[in-house]
């Protein structure tokens, strides 16, 4: 018998075995889309016209099985990647406003300076208005006269400064020659085997300097006057600024806040005068702190026979409103007119007495005047000056420091003011259905 039959019996047993698990699982995947099988056989011979033929409608494809939703696209980047991302579009939006609001800032850089310098005389003489105010002087007088009697001291403190330097710029140029000749002696016979021809040549490169930049300085010069026009208008700026933040200062704040949203505006309008109170006291401490550096750096190079120690005294008061940096330059150019003038010995000793002074201020004075108020981290502090430093030269290391300390203040106390206001919003809900609980309870009623 030939085996040809067997193998095609074979055959078409696989092939219906085959066809019935396909059955079976078109059934299975129609059943969880929720697709009757029933409903479509029973209603496809009625779709098909009177004269087709069963043939005809075999070829019909069946209806498309989905085979499931597709996921949402950002379901599908990884949580770390849509947070970074979140991140990194919101940074450069903040980048991009602070490169903005820089510009306008060097833009108008007379105008900013004049007007924080003034908030900072005013926080020093805003105390004194209001005392005279509280024993009955009108504040229009009380703001004139306060203003004018603190311009008018700044005034002599620069007049008698340059009256100084004027009276002794011939003596104190003679003891820098003196000096300079002792120094060269001194190098002559030091340790260092320091030659007489190596200094003439020092010299010789220094006077060759002068002459190679002689049209840089001379520019400097020129560019000099303008920078005293723009002293004289800035002064301006700061005395009239001064004046009406002295005699009008609540009203101009209460027009600000009509500018900040009314969502944002109690949270600002708490923040103000803490921000204010922080000012206040680090413009005062300071002051007292530059003060007691002055009298006793400047009683100290008084007796060591440095010349021209009150104006040297005086310039450490104004050096000191630079936090750290201007408490170095002060000492040292004390120091280089000790060295120049009076020698090695008395400029070791003015260095002792800037560096005991400056170790005193930096260990008691800072932390019992200025307390905790205005503390803030030696690290931020240098990292402040110096941004200050490049971003905007003398008055930016100026005005860093506190402008760090408000900003601390008030970030703390918006922080605090969210927190109490989740706070009181989550509490609110219990409370407002205790009350109908309470007066819908038919206990409660009886």
């Amino acid at each position: 018998m030939s085996r040809v039959p067997g193998w095609l019996g074979r055959l078409g047993a696989g092939l219906t075995e085959m066809s019935e698990r396909l059955d079976e699982r078109r059934a299975e995947v129609e059943k969880e889309h929720g697709v009757d099988t029933e409903a479509v056989e029973s209603a496809a011979p009625a779709a098909r016209p009177a004269g087709a033929s069963a043939a005809s409608a075999a070829p019909a494809r069946r209806p498309a099985v989905p085979s499931g939703p597709r996921p949402d696209p950002a379901q599908a980047v990884p949580w770390g990647v849509r947070v970074a991302a979140e991140a990194g579009w919101r940074l450069l939006v903040l980048a991009g406003t602070v490169w903005v609001l820089m510009r306008v800032i060097s833009a108008i850089q007379l105008v900013v300076f004049a007007f924080v310098i003034a908030l900072l005389v005013t926080a020093l003489l805003q105390p004194t208005v209001a005392r005279l105010t509280r024993r009955g002087v009108p504040r229009g007088p009380a703001t004139a006269l306060t203003a004018i009697s603190g311009f008018v001291v700044i005034g002599l403190m620069g007049w008698f400064v340059t009256w100084q330097v004027m009276e002794n710029i011939d003596t104190l140029s003679n003891q820098i020659q003196s000096g300079i000749d002792d120094l060269r002696n001194w190098l002559l016979k030091s340790p260092f085997h320091v030659t007489d021809k190596q200094i003439n040549q020092i010299a010789k490169n220094l006077r060759e300097a002068i002459g190679a930049n002689a049209d840089q300085i001379t520019s400097a010069g020129l560019e000099g006057v303008q920078v005293i026009v723009e002293a004289l208008t800035g002064i301006l700026l700061v005395f009239f600024s001064t004046l009406f933040l002295l005699y009008d200062g609540k009203r101009i704040w209460q027009w600000f806040l009509k500018l900040v949203p009314a969502a944002a505006r109690p949270g600002v309008a708490g923040a103000g005068p803490r921000a204010w109170r922080t000012l206040t006291a680090y413009v005062r401490g300071t002051v007292l702190v530059a003060l007691i550096d002055a009298i006793f750096i400047g009683i100290g190079i008084y007796f060591l026979d440095v010349p021209m120690a009150v104006p040297l005294a005086v310039f450490i008061f104004l050096f000191s409103f630079i936090p750290l940096v201007g408490a170095v330059a002060s000492g040292a150019l004390a120091v280089i007119v000790a060295l120049v003038t009076q020698g090695v010995f008395t400029a070791v000793m003015t260095l002792v007495v800037v560096l005991a002074v400056q170790q005193i201020e930096g260990h008691v004075l800072q932390p019992f005047i200025l307390g905790r108020a205005v503390r803030v981290h030696p690290l931020a502090v240098v990292l402040t000056v110096a941004a200050g430093g490049m971003v905007a030269g003398i008055g930016g290391a100026v005005v860093a420091v506190p402008l760090v300390a408000v900003t601390n203040t008030v970030v703390g106390y918006l922080r605090q003011y969210s927190q109490e206001a989740q706070h009181d919003t989550a509490a609110e809900p219990a409370e407002e259905e205790e009350v109908p609980r309470n007066a819908e309870d038919p206990a409660h009623q009886e």
